[in-house]
């Protein structure tokens, strides 16, 4: 176990520098600075001036075991001492990676047979969708390679990814989505009620028959939408679409980088909706981030194709000098070592659903909100200007941003979604004191946002 020193180097929570932040306005990142984080442990973190802070998005959806566990940092630490770096090219190996490979095909769906290991979503869906054009040139099938996603959707911002992806700040100015790429709607069981699965189904139905089912490869989709808004589908959802893909001999690709290793309480989202895909991407919770990590599983269908032409294959042109990075390996092992002794992804189902009580309690029947969701540990507030007609806010009023600094001088973390969504991802061992807390104090910084949108005149029927 190491000593770690708190003390801060500089008594500053802002700071000018030539960082260039992901997600983050450059012209207001030009005039304000970087908002700095000092330290943290368990669901709390301490900015440069001491400020302390409750973390109800386990940061970006991925610190699962809370901060601190020096169980993980310890691990780290002994594999930088055997072996810091050795690369995985040309069939070379580490220890802790092939234990990882092999731990996380033992929690995974019984169709899975490889792990393919990255640094992050983006380019674990980016690898994903080579890995999809890989399997049907091998099948004979070379014009089989337009990959279907959902509008709202996140799979990242690399160039694949980013097309796969349905929002429209990844793509704009960057040339994005590619030609081979296409959308259909997200599930929102608020905005469009009466919809059920099957309508969705119909959807990519009848744009699979209009790009031509010898054309399609794939269709990507997170189990529970999450930068989209936290989205869940509705009943029978996955299996209508299952019907469609397997008709048109196409692959089913789950986008488990959120919800991957417990988030719904189960340890895949595949799990939860008993639905088994093709491929899953999986990131975040794998290390819980003390290390960048990512690692896609290879179903058998796409796997047989390739093991069966291995010799025309020869050697697997794709991979990245971190790949199976052993320090990064040696977190996943720790991190996943702690939720399975710890119990905590029956902790996080049991406690996703405390907490969908708790929120929904207590800002449920606020004027700034429209609907309170959940899946698994993650929950939505969807936050409307009047809730009588669920009339949004403009989008260049910014209020979800608003929120999230209101919040943060009340001492809490959340995210701010589109479509004014805040989102909630707590640690899975976040306890029931603290879930109090995270909503109280929600609950107050709803009451000072109502407060300034109202003397601007920002608020209807009210």
């Amino acid at each position: 176990m190491f000593a770690r020193d708190h003390k801060t180097s500089s008594q500053q929570s802002i700071v000018k520098g030539d960082m260039l932040h992901p997600f983050s306005s450059v012209d207001q990142m030009s005039a304000q600075g970087s908002r700095i984080m000092k330290r943290a442990e368990g669901v709390r973190l301490w900015d440069g001036l001491g400020n302390e802070y409750i973390d109800s998005a386990a940061s970006l959806w991925c610190v699962n075991v809370g901060y601190g566990r020096t169980e993980i940092i310890d691990a780290m630490a002994r594999q930088g001492y055997d072996l810091p770096f050795y690369h995985s090219f040309n069939g070379m190996g580490n220890e802790p990676a092939l234990a990882l490979t092999d731990k996380i095909l033992s929690l995974a769906p019984g169709n899975m047979r490889k792990v393919f290991f990255g640094s992050s979503g983006s380019d674990a869906n980016d690898t994903t969708a080579k890995i999809v054009w890989y399997y049907n040139n091998l099948r004979g099938k070379p014009d089989k390679k337009k990959l279907i996603s959902r509008w709202r959707s996140y799979h990242g911002v690399a160039g694949a990814a980013g097309s796969l992806t349905g929002l429209s700040v990844v793509h704009k100015l960057f040339d994005l989505p590619g030609e081979r790429f296409f959308h259909v709607s997200a599930p929102d069981l608020y905005r469009e009620p009466e919809r059920d699965a099957q309508s969705y189904a119909d959807e990519l139905d009848a744009l699979i028959r209009r790009e031509g089912p010898e054309t399609v490869a794939a269709f990507w989709a997170e189990p529970v939408m999450g930068t989209g808004g936290v989205l869940t589908p509705p009943d029978g959802y996955f299996e209508a679409i299952k019907s469609v893909l397997d008709e048109h001999d196409i692959l089913l690709v789950f986008d488990e980088v959120i919800t991957g290793y417990g988030r719904l309480g189960e340890w895949f989202g595949a799990q939860h909706f008993n639905v088994a895909p093709d491929l899953i991407v999986t990131a975040k919770g794998l290390t819980s981030l003390y290390a960048p990590l990512s690692a896609v599983l290879v179903g058998d269908k796409v796997w047989n194709i390739i093991d069966e032409q291995r010799q025309e294959v020869g050697v697997f042109g794709h991979g990245f000098t971190s790949t199976a990075h052993p320090i990064s390996a040696a977190a996943g092992l720790a991190n996943l070592r702690i939720i399975e002794e710890e119990g905590l992804v029956e902790q996080a189902g049991a406690a996703g659903r405390r907490f969908f009580t708790m929120l929904k309690s207590a800002v449920g029947d606020h004027p700034l909100v429209g609907d309170v969701r959940a899946g698994g540990f993650m929950a939505g507030v969807e936050l409307v200007a009047e809730r009588s007609s669920a009339t949004p806010f403009p989008v260049d009023l910014g209020v979800s941003g608003r929120v999230r600094e209101a919040a943060m001088k009340q001492g809490l973390l959340v995210r701010a979604l589109t479509n004014d969504v805040i989102a909630f991802s707590p640690p899975f061992n976040t306890d029931e004191t603290d879930m109090k807390l995270i909503t109280d104090r929600f609950a107050a910084t709803l009451d000072v946002m109502y407060d300034h949108l109202k003397s601007e005149g920002h608020l209807k029927g009210w």
